[in-house]
């Protein structure tokens, strides 16, 4: 059975880290985002500021997609 990918921003972003291919020291020191703010939002034991998140999605090349929400009974 396939594991599904989740639709969760923060899990998309980390699983991009992982197939940059490269160290997050490598991401900190090249995002100037400091290494110890970078662990805690990969092992999901702290959030991200904009700013950062800002750096890391350049970084990555990252983009955000909005998808327009299905149409419901009544509007």
């Amino acid at each position: 059975m396939k594991k599904q990918k989740s639709k969760k921003l923060t899990d998309q972003i980390r699983r991009s880290i992982d197939e940059s291919g490269l160290s997050r020291y490598r991401i900190a020191q090249d995002t100037g985002i400091d290494e110890s703010t970078l662990a805690k939002f990969y092992h999901g034991t702290r959030g991200i500021s904009l700013d950062n998140l800002d750096r890391l999605c350049g970084y990555l090349r990252l983009k955000i997609v909005v998808e327009p929400m299905p149409k419901t009974k009544g509007n």
